[in-house]
């Protein structure tokens, strides 16, 4: 149940003053239902309201004058604004109001009157002038012009200076909360009280209150983590709580194992004895293995559910798309089933008898695997025991979605897969419920793709480069941008490079995109996969699930429009096999010195992990990685990358806290419990983690 004191800011906008039936789905669209959200709006600019004289306006910035109204020139028409010419002892200038209570200014402003007038200075052909004044009061009431004021987001129809109203009258409802906050931690780093923080986020004194390394910026962000970090700690433990199947290493694994063409790199040897580990540990795992492309994730997943088959049990295995999903079954299915173990491939497609017989297997037991996509988890779906459920780029699906498919076993142990590098620094924010397993080294005779980059002026030689090694047997993947909001102008581009390869090349071009029906695009993968297709002309739907051994090159067309994560991500779709492999990056000249850095790094390495955390040094703060899409929480006040230095340290504070004090009995566990319920970060809540 949420604390009394927390009442205030749960309340709905509607009860702060002004906020009606029309001003209150603005205010939510902006900020969010309740009065805690728009205390948390934060302001993004620091205006100074000097007062000046005419002489000193300066255009473009915003300025305060005391004026003599001098005239009011009604508009003529309509759409026409109307205007108020004012002076001082050094000079004149318009100011310029449009809508429908226009008339009401002259009653308001008659002339001789001295008016304070503060607003943005500008120059045309009509000479100064000053659109919309923020301010124009008389001159006994300055006052109520700040000289500093906090700038906030606004939507049409809610101007900033009424956002920055309401938010003020929320900072006056926000109460004072027991403190939560580790009192060394708290006299190491300087910080203010919660409350002195909100006061110093909505009155900023100087434009550096504004930057997320301002003390009061940094104590936001560690509670805003330390709330999150506890919830996914408490996840974990309450996994952990529950007794889950024993699940001992099997000789069937182990065959399965020495079956394959490759010995196993130290860093699957190592994730295989891990997920083993907790496996055989009676509790619940929860577990991710995070590798690069290629990095051999799949095979060691194999040989997790050769142990689970061995000691009878069940396992599923769930992809994003049918094509991931197909691919998986194609790696895992020849190598189980030559040691007994038969698994299905269940997909959307499947259909009447032949559903009904695959569906019939798994709930006799007959079938030990069942690798497919959401068609998983449906209701007719029925295992006899499943132990383990795995979920590949586990980041693509609902919670609700894998928590549906674990609550087909019970205590089902859970394996999740992701080959989207994340730097160490930002792991806690993403898997922090999670145990992880790092796959850090290539296969070998994996060989290095030669990378370069090469300007949009030179594409001709590209195609022509094309048409020759295709001539030879080679295939090749030619990526086009997403460039612009479009779907519809994103696929005339990718049918009109289509179009002109195949003049160029031949008629062994295809197309494939993501307004393709599932089963259109794996008839066309089906045909590059088999050869009919020397050149695979696609949209990023390639980027992940695509594995095509003989395909040596990546053509990745305006590559400055796409991230570095995501570029070393296509880049992985070739170099599959053992033949020399090139990636060729067409960018649009100039290249800005972000996107510079970016095509350099790709150039000089092949590793995802350290790609990943240069790609969050040039980024910075933002969609870091493009994480929006990989299960990276929406925070409010913390940076990923400025405040980095604090995600470690708020993971070490929850679990201790929770070593200490597990049910928050104590009085900081007490207010600790308080700033979970203000954040809404708790462990029952619909967390944006992996379990």
């Amino acid at each position: 149940m949420r604390p009394e004191i927390l009442f205030p800011l749960y309340a709905p906008v509607t009860s702060l003053k002004g906020v009606g039936t029309r001003v209150a789905p603005l205010l939510e669209k902006l900020a969010g239902p309740i009065v805690r959200d728009v205390l948390f709006l934060r302001p993004h600019n620091l205006v100074r309201r000097t007062p000046a004289v005419l002489s000193a306006a300066r255009d473009g910035e915003i300025m305060t004058f005391e004026l003599t109204i001098e005239e009011h020139q009604r508009a003529r028409a309509h759409a026409q604004p109307w205007r108020i010419r004012a002076s001082d002892p050094t000079g004149w200038i318009t100011l310029v109001f449009f809508g429908r209570f226009t008339d009401q200014l002259e009653k308001r402003h008659p002339v001789g009157e001295k008016r304070i007038v503060s607003g943005r200075v500008g120059d045309d052909k009509f000479g100064r002038q000053m659109v919309h004044p923020d301010y124009m009061v008389e001159p006994g009431k300055a006052r109520e012009i700040p000289e500093l004021e906090a700038i906030y987001p606004a939507v049409e129809g809610l101007p900033p200076r009424r956002v920055r109203t309401f938010a003020l009258e929320a900072l006056e409802r926000a109460p004072d909360l027991p403190e939560w906050q580790d009192p060394a931690w708290l006299a190491r780093e300087r910080f203010p009280s919660w409350r002195a923080a909100l006061a110093r986020l909505h009155e900023p004194e100087t434009e550096a209150d504004l930057l997320p390394q301002a003390p009061h910026m940094r104590r936001l962000a560690y509670d805003e983590l330390l709330a999150h970090q506890l919830a996914m700690a408490q996840r974990k433990q309450d996994r952990r709580r529950g007794a889950a199947p024993r699940i001992e290493p099997s000789d069937v694994a182990d065959r399965v194992q020495a079956d394959l063409p490759f010995a196993f790199t130290g860093a699957q040897a190592r994730s295989l004895a891990e997920i083993r580990a907790d496996l055989a540990a009676g509790e619940r795992m929860s577990r991710l293995i995070q590798g690069d492309v290629g990095s051999g994730k799949t095979v060691v997943a194999m040989c997790a559910i050769a142990d689970v088959a061995a000691g009878g049990g069940q396992s599923a295995l769930m992809a994003p798309t049918e094509i991931l999903a197909r691919q998986h079954y194609e790696t895992i299915a020849a190598p189980l089933t030559a040691h007994g173990v038969a698994a299905i491939l269940l997909t959307g497609r499947d259909k009447g008898a032949g559903r009904v017989e695959k569906l019939r297997a798994l709930a006799s037991g007959a079938v030990q695997v069942a690798v497919g996509t959401h068609a998983l988890f449906q209701d007719d779906v029925v295992f006899q025991q499943l132990q383990l459920a795995l979920v590949d780029e586990q980041h693509r699906f609902g919670v609700s979605e894998r928590q549906r498919l674990q609550s087909k076993g019970e205590a089902t142990h859970f394996l999740a897969m992701s080959a989207t590098p994340i730097p160490r620094t930002l792991e806690l924010t993403v898997y922090g419920d999670l145990d992880v397993s790092r796959i850090d080294e290539k296969p070998p005779g994996r060989t290095p793709v030669a990378t370069r980059a090469m300007p949009m002026g030179r594409i001709g030689e590209v195609e022509a480069r094309l048409r020759q090694v295709t001539a030879e047997g080679a295939q090749a993947f030619w990526i086009c941008p997403m460039v612009s909001e479009s779907e519809v102008s994103d696929l005339a581009a990718a049918e009109t490079r289509a179009a002109e390869l195949t003049k160029r090349i031949g008629p062994g071009v295809g197309l494939i995109h993501g307004k393709m029906t599932a089963a259109a695009k794996d008839a066309v993968m089906a045909d590059f996969a088999d050869g009919k297709l020397s050149v695979l002309v696609a949209t990023t739907v390639v980027e992940v699930g695509v594995n095509v051994p003989n395909a040596t090159i990546m053509v990745v067309e305006q590559a400055e429009r796409f991230g570095l994560a995501q570029l070393h991500q296509l880049r992985g779709r070739v170099g599959r096999g053992r033949q020399e492999s090139a990636c060729v990056l067409l960018y649009d000249p100039p290249l800005s010195e972000v996107a510079q850095k970016r095509l350099d790094i790709l150039r000089r390495t092949d590793d995802g992990f350290l790609i990943a955390e240069t790609d969050l040094e040039l980024r910075g703060g933002g969609d870091t990685l493009g994480l929006r899409q990989s299960g990276f929480p929406d925070y409010v006040f913390a940076d990923p990358f400025a405040h980095r230095d604090l995600i470690a340290a708020a993971g070490d504070d929850a679990r201790m806290i929770l070593e200490r004090d597990p049910a928050l009995t104590t009085p900081r566990g007490k207010a600790v419990a308080v700033l979970q319920e203000l954040f809404d970060w708790r462990a029952g809540a619909k967390l944006k983690d992996a379990g």
